[in-house]
């Protein structure tokens, strides 16, 4: 007969034992399922917010001709700035349409000067484009200004939209958004250039190094912050072990890429 210890053992201890042995390693497998799915869906985020930021910065550069190299330079503009819009007023296939047109500017002609498209609509169409008279069509390509915030991001598209998301990294407080824009000489032409970037985490130096430690470094946590750190390190040191960066970024500054974002 067992003794009353073996038997405790036996029906009590191993069965808790198998237990916790069968969570541990179920958890193993299931903790880096977790955790690209949570990078996944904070991915999602970040990426919304870097193709607002590059929508954003091709307005700012067609407006004054260079890129944004910071946040709240943005945020003035899509406050307060304008962006021009061309409009194109009837079709060049109408050839009725385009004799009206062609009348017209020999009939205002005055020298070398011709009417401008812009008084054409003037005289001849109502402000919300429809003309006049039905019967007497243009060809006109007239250019408005309208404030950056009803065409860019506007309110009425997204109204979830929020200016000041530019500026943060989403889940991290309060870090900010890594900007940077140059002009660069490109086979002997001046390019502007913008990138703006999230990292998953960033790579820093002790600040009192011990020589003892084989690794002086240390990931400061941004993107992924409150996530898995030993899985964040790895996922960085792949990316900068395969020359990639470590996060998501839009644009470039070391080389011309059409503003794309490396999630593309």
């Amino acid at each position: 007969m067992k003794p009353l210890y073996s038997k405790i053992l036996t029906f009590a201890v191993l069965p808790i034992c198998i237990l916790v042995l069968a969570y541990f390693c179920i958890d193993s497998i299931m903790r880096p399922v977790k955790f690209n799915e949570e990078k996944a869906a904070r991915e999602q985020v970040a990426i919304q917010i870097l193709k607002d930021i590059r929508t954003l910065q091709v307005g700012f550069k067609s407006t004054y001709g260079h890129y944004s190299p910071t946040a709240d330079s943005l945020i003035w503009f899509y406050e307060n700035g304008y962006v021009e819009v061309i409009k194109q007023i009837g079709s060049k296939d109408d050839s009725l349409a385009m004799l009206n047109t062609t009348n017209l500017r020999k009939k205002f002609k005055k020298g070398k000067k011709t009417i401008s498209d812009e008084e054409l609509f003037a005289k001849y169409y109502n402000e919300d484009g429809t003309p006049k008279d039905p019967g007497f069509t243009l060809v006109l390509a007239t250019t408005t200004k309208i404030p950056v915030k009803d065409t860019l991001c506007s309110k009425k598209s997204r109204p979830d939209f929020n200016i000041q998301s530019i500026k943060y990294i989403p889940y991290s407080g309060k870090d900010t958004i890594i900007y940077a824009a140059e002009i660069k000489t490109v086979s002997g032409v001046k390019v502007p250039l913008f990138e703006a970037a999230i990292p998953y985490a960033e790579k820093k130096m002790l600040p009192k190094t011990d020589p003892k430690k084989a690794d002086p470094y240390y990931y400061q946590e941004r993107l992924l912050k409150g996530m898995n750190h030993q899985l964040i390190v790895n996922l960085c040191e792949e990316r900068l072990d395969t020359d990639r960066y470590p996060g998501l970024k839009v644009g470039s500054v070391t080389a011309p890429n059409n503003n794309a974002g490396n999630w593309e």
